[in-house]
C-alpha cells in the first residue's frame, strides 16, 4: 500500500513537472508585450521658460512616437495619471507619420477600447488601447491622433519630446491626413507608450535618467539622444529583439519633485509598468547637485540671491541612499540595473567645489560598488583629460553641462551590446 501511495505521489509530481515544462516551452515560443517607445509624462511646473499649460478644449491633437524595434501588432499606452479630473478621448487614430503633422492615409486605423472607439479615462489613470493590426518597421514615426472635446485643465504631458506635436480645431479631424492650420507644439500629449506584440525573446532597456538622458539640445525629430544612438548601434548589428526606450525628464532628481515627479516616485510608473522590460539604465544625480546651488540674479551691484531650491541641499551618502533603492526596486522585480557614473558640469552657474565633491563621492561609489549588475562610466569617455571636472570641448553642446550630437554618440557607443543581451561587434 505505502509503495503504491509512492508511486501514485510520484506519477503526480512527473506530471506536474512535465505540465510546468511544457509551459514553459509554450511560453518562450510565444509572444508577449514589450514597450517599443515611451515619454514620461507628468504635470508641468511653471518655471522660467515653461508656462503653465492652457486649458485644451475641442482639439484634435497629433503626437509623433518612433518605436525602436517593429512589428505587425501594436497598442498605445494613454495617460491622464497627472490630471485632477476625468479625460474625454471621443476619437483616436493611428497611422505611419508622413512628415510633419501629415499622416499616411492608407495606413490610419481607429483605435478602440474595449471595442469602444471612445474613453473617458478616470483622473490618476492610464489606459490601453485594443490591439491593432499595422505593420510597422524599427524607426518609423507613428502618428497617434486624439479628439479631446475638454475642457482639460491639467494634462499629463512631456515638455520636451523628441518630436513636434500638432494641434487642430475646434472639432475631430484624427482621420485627416493633413490638420488644417495645425499649431506647433514641443510636448508630447497624453500619449505615454506604445507597445508591439513581439517574439518571448524580445526584451526592453529603459533609460531612466534626466536632460541628459532626455537628450537636451537636440531639435524636434533629431534622435540624436543617447537612447535612440543606442537602438541604431542595436539595428546595425542586426538585433531585432531589443528595444531602447527614453524615459529622461530634463530637470528630473532623485529626491525632490520639480520637473516631474522625482526618480523615486517615478520608478513605478515610469520603469516597473513598462511591459517586457529586461534592463535599466540610471544616470541621475546630477540636478540633486546643481539645483540648491541656483543663485537668482541679484540688482544691479548686489550680490546674487539664494536661489528657491537652497533648502534641498543633498549629501552624496543621501544620493547613495536613493540610488540602492532604485536598484532594490528593480531587482525585486527581475530588472539588471547598470549604473552610469556622473557628468561633469564645470562651467554652468551651478557649479562650486562642494558640488563637485559630491559628485566624485557618487561617482566613485558607482565604480566601486558591487550593487550594479554593470557599470557604465560616462564620465570618463565625457570629461576633458586633463580638466576633468569639465566637459570635453568636441562634446560640450555650448552649456558646459549637455552633450554634444557626438558626445551623445560617445556615451551610446560606450555602451556593450552583450550588456542588453546583444551581439558585441569585434572590433
Amino acid at each position: 500500500m505505502k509503495k503504491l501511495v509512492a508511486l501514485s505521489v510520484m506519477c503526480v509530481f512527473s506530471i506536474c513537472c512535465l505540465a510546468q515544462w511544457i509551459q514553459s516551452q509554450e511560453k518562450t515560443k510565444g509572444n508577449h508585450w514589450v514597450s517599443a517607445w515611451t515619454t514620461s509624462l507628468f504635470l508641468s511646473t511653471p518655471l522660467p521658460g515653461f508656462p503653465a499649460e492652457s486649458p485644451i478644449t475641442d482639439k484634435t491633437v497629433r503626437v509623433v512616437t518612433r518605436p525602436t524595434i517593429g512589428g505587425k501588432q501594436l497598442r498605445v499606452r494613454l495617460s491622464n495619471e497627472f490630471g485632477i479630473a476625468p479625460l474625454t478621448i471621443a476619437a483616436a487614430h493611428i497611422a505611419l507619420t508622413d512628415h510633419d503633422s501629415r499622416i499616411q492615409p492608407a495606413t490610419d486605423h481607429v483605435l478602440t477600447f474595449g471595442g469602444n472607439p471612445k474613453i473617458t479615462i478616470p483622473a490618476g489613470a492610464p489606459a490601453f488601447s485594443d490591439p491593432v493590426e499595422i505593420a510597422v518597421k524599427p524607426f518609423a514615426e507613428v502618428s497617434i491622433s486624439l479628439y479631446v472635446p475638454g475642457p482639460v485643465a491639467t494634462v499629463s504631458s512631456h515638455l520636451q519630446s523628441l518630436h513636434d506635436s500638432y494641434f487642430a480645431g475646434p472639432g475631430d479631424m484624427t482621420s485627416m491626413q493633413d490638420l488644417p492650420n495645425p499649431d506647433t507644439k514641443r510636448p508630447a500629449y497624453f500619449v505615454s507608450g506604445i507597445d508591439i506584440w513581439a517574439p518571448y525573446n524580445t526584451g526592453t532597456t529603459v533609460a531612466f535618467g534626466d536632460s541628459i538622458t532626455e537628450g537636451a539640445g537636440r531639435k524636434s525629430g533629431q534622435y540624436i539622444d543617447y537612447p535612440d544612438q543606442l537602438a541604431k548601434r542595436l539595428a546595425e548589428q542586426g538585433e531585432t529583439t531589443i528595444a531602447v526606450v527614453n524615459q529622461g525628464i530634463g530637470g528630473n532628481r532623485i529626491l525632490h519633485d520639480v520637473t516631474g515627479s522625482s526618480a523615486l516616485s517615478r520608478f513605478d510608473r515610469d520603469v516597473l509598468s513598462l511591459p517586457g522590460t529586461t534592463c535599466m539604465i540610471v544616470l541621475l544625480g546630477i540636478n540633486d547637485i546643481g539645483f540648491p546651488r541656483v543663485r537668482m540674479p541679484g540688482a544691479k551691484g548686489t550680490e546674487a540671491k539664494e536661489g528657491p531650491f537652497a533648502s534641498q541641499a543633498v549629501s552624496a551618502d543621501e544620493l547613495i541612499v536613493g540610488l540602492q533603492q532604485i536598484i532594490d526596486r528593480a531587482r525585486a522585480h527581475g530588472i539588471k540595473v547598470f549604473g552610469a557614473t556622473l557628468t561633469p558640469f564645470e562651467g554652468t552657474n551651478v557649479y562650486d567645489e562642494s558640488g563637485e565633491a559630491i559628485r566624485q563621492a557618487v561617482n566613485t561609489w558607482i565604480r566601486s560598488t558591487d550593487a550594479f549588475d554593470a557599470i557604465i562610466d560616462f564620465d570618463k569617455v565625457i570629461r576633458e583629460p586633463e580638466h576633468p571636472a569639465r566637459v570635453r570641448q568636441e562634446y560640450d553642446s555650448g552649456d558646459h553641462i549637455h552633450p554634444s550630437a557626438a558626445g551623445y554618440k560617445a556615451m551610446a557607443d560606450l555602451i556593450p551590446l552583450n550588456l542588453l543581451g546583444g551581439k558585441q561587434k569585434p572590433k
